[in-house]
């Protein structure tokens, strides 16, 4: 049986996303992929990509992101995270309901964020979490990410409870000791959940022990990139689409720059996406085959 389209996992905590994708790949054998890495510590929505749908990858990698968890106070730990050392200890001051709301707010909008040495950004073709290891630190340019959405709530005296919506790129246990900062003490982060990846949440989610590939509660292609506009194209024009034929695009209406759309067939099956340049011309982006 053929499988193609995007299956959302609800990881488990002690697992990498390396991991889910080769139990994943072991059962239904065939082609899967992740995105949105999440470290083994953490849990939550975890998309993979199956057979055909690992060519919209690069279409969704983009997406925005909802977390949950609790941020610990007093304690920085090297990782960020609660696998680290610790490596700074300090004393939490009060915080009051209004500190937290005004340090919400704070931290809402654009913000800029040094990577961690604990990432798998690379310096001269290493990952960072490989010099980190051996004890060297290296440094990092400051980047902008947006945080659209941040709720803070005490939990105890040396604990919050948080809610984020953040663009791609946000490092969540950067943002925790940013917080802690801000609240006058160091912090870490203590545990995380992805409760949303684009418009991928747990109303599609399936642990992963419970994958059954007779009945796979997979969404196809053109589900998972509902984000996309559509153009529908005749029959025969899809079918040219699918074999990647320039034509086709020269009979569309020109697109909004950098714009990307899918190309749908008569029978709802996704043909193509394409992307338009900087003059609204459209080029392929990736094509799919016939089923």
């Amino acid at each position: 049986m053929r499988r193609d389209g995007l299956l959302i996992i609800d990881k488990p905590e002690g697992i990498t996303s390396a991991e889910v994708v080769r139990v994943v790949k072991k059962r239904l054998g065939c082609k899967t992929g992740h995105l949105g890495t999440l470290d083994p510590f953490a849990s939550g929505v975890l998309p993979l990509c199956i057979g055909e749908g690992t060519k919209i990858a690069q279409f969704l990698t983009v997406a925005d992101k909802e977390y949950s968890g609790i941020i610990a106070l007093g304690e920085e730990t090297d990782t960020g995270d609660p696998t680290g050392r610790v490596i700074d200890k300090k004393e939490v001051p009060p915080i009051t309901a209004g500190q937290l709301a005004e340090t919400a707010q704070r931290f809402r909008g654009e913000i800029m964020q040094v990577p961690p040495m604990y990432s798998a950004l690379k310096r001269g073709g290493v990952p960072l979490y490989k010099l980190a290891r051996q004890g060297v630190e290296v440094e990092r340019a400051p980047r902008p990410v947006h945080i659209a959405k941040l709720q803070l709530h005490a939990q105890g005296e040396a604990a919050i409870a948080f809610l984020v919506s953040c663009s791609k790129g946000t490092y969540v246990r950067v943002l925790a000791q940013q917080i802690g900062a801000a609240l006058g003490t160091v912090a870490h982060l203590q545990s995380l959940r992805r409760t949303r990846f684009g418009t991928f949440s747990f109303e599609h989610a399936v642990g992963l022990d419970r994958i059954d590939p007779a009945h796979l509660p997979l969404l196809d292609l053109r589900q998972a990139l509902s984000q996309l506009r559509e153009i529908c194209l005749g029959a025969e024009a899809a079918q040219r689409a699918k074999q990647g034929r320039e034509v086709v695009l020269g009979e569309l209406e020109s697109g909004v720059r950098e714009e990307a759309a899918k190309l749908i067939g008569p029978d709802g099956e996704l043909a193509a996406v394409v992307i338009a340049d900087q003059s609204g011309r459209w080029h392929f982006g990736r094509v799919f085959s016939a089923g």
